[in-house]
């Protein structure tokens, strides 16, 4: 007896850079399953893993929200993931499964706000919480072990801002280098990273530049999460919300909407762009919004 399911998946890129105002280039492409109401937590990692990519977002009804959406690694459960959020929402609007305004998702983690303009998918992310490195102590990590799991030295940091921890739902380590040739030349060592984020609980680092040099963006960046078997990623819109919090906080820069690019320094290099409007109230973040556009690659079928 064959109890093999066969589960259709499209392969859709969440932030993708968009040419000529419609032309879709780069991105990171996420798993997209549909009607998953009667797939079991293993038979959506079993999925994950079989596709292969960063994160995989399972959609199902949900008896509080708009949708309710899972989110797999091909190793673990995560509780949110920006890009495949983008990516569905911004599928589902093509089929017109969800329209122009206001929607949600239910999550592991509580609801969050989704709002479909023009065709681009934005998520709601939480006020941000601070953390500098001396707190990191009593977890056995120290600013120089997150220096040397990236082989950088102090002086190609950027001398405006130490690396600091931020969480807007999920955490960031967030490193900020001088300009897009540090950046770019980073070797970074994935077991050092994986062990520092487990004992900080991070999904990863989030390495950035303000070099105008390199981008017309608010920042260029990179992005390595091993704890979730992701080396680099080419879009983390969970990760480009806390940067945009950095650089209101505490680099100065009192705006309420950045523009973040990632992925140019991939091989294969995958531009991709996220912006993020932040919510103010008497000049504090009270919560943001990291949105973007979705492009459909391809579509699958996974047996399990």
């Amino acid at each position: 007896m064959n109890d093999a399911k066969d589960v259709v998946a499209r392969i859709v890129n969440g932030f993708v850079t968009r040419k000529n105002g419609s032309e879709a280039f780069g991105g990171n492409p996420a798993g997209v399953v549909l009607d998953a109401d009667s797939l079991s937590e293993a038979d959506m990692l079993a999925v994950a893993g079989k596709i292969g990519l960063s994160e995989t977002a399972f959609v199902s009804k949900s008896a509080t929200e708009g949708f309710k959406l899972d989110f797999f690694t091909p190793n673990r459960r995560i509780a949110h993931c920006g890009h495949a959020t983008i990516a569905t929402f911004s599928y589902m609007a093509e089929l017109g499964k969800v329209l122009e305004g206001v929607t949600s998702k239910e999550t592991v983690d509580g609801p969050r706000k989704i709002v479909i303009k023009n065709g681009a998918a934005y998520m709601e992310q939480l006020a941000p919480k601070h953390e500098r490195s001396p707190a990191w102590a009593d977890r056995g990590v120290s600013e120089a072990d997150v220096l040397a799991s990236l082989g950088l030295k102090e002086g190609v940091l950027d001398a405006r801002l130490r690396p600091v921890l931020v969480n807007t739902g999920n955490s960031f380590v967030v490193v900020a280098v001088r300009d897009a040739a540090v950046l770019k030349q980073i070797v970074p060592d994935q077991s050092k990273i994986n062990d520092i984020s487990n004992r900080l609980d991070l999904i990863g680092y989030y390495v950035f530049t303000t070099d105008r040099n390199a981008t017309q963006a608010d920042a260029t960046t990179r992005m390595f999460a091993p704890r979730y078997a992701i080396e680099e990623e080419s879009a983390t819109g969970m990760a480009a919300g806390p940067l945009a919090c950095v650089l209101y906080d505490l680099l100065g820069e009192k705006k309420s909407r950045f523009v973040i690019e990632q992925g140019h320094f991939m091989t294969p290099a995958s531009p991709s762009v996220i912006t993020v409007e932040l919510d103010l109230e008497d000049g504090k973040i009270t919560g943001l919004m990291a949105g973007g556009y979705g492009s459909v690659m391809e579509e699958m079928t996974v047996s399990i």
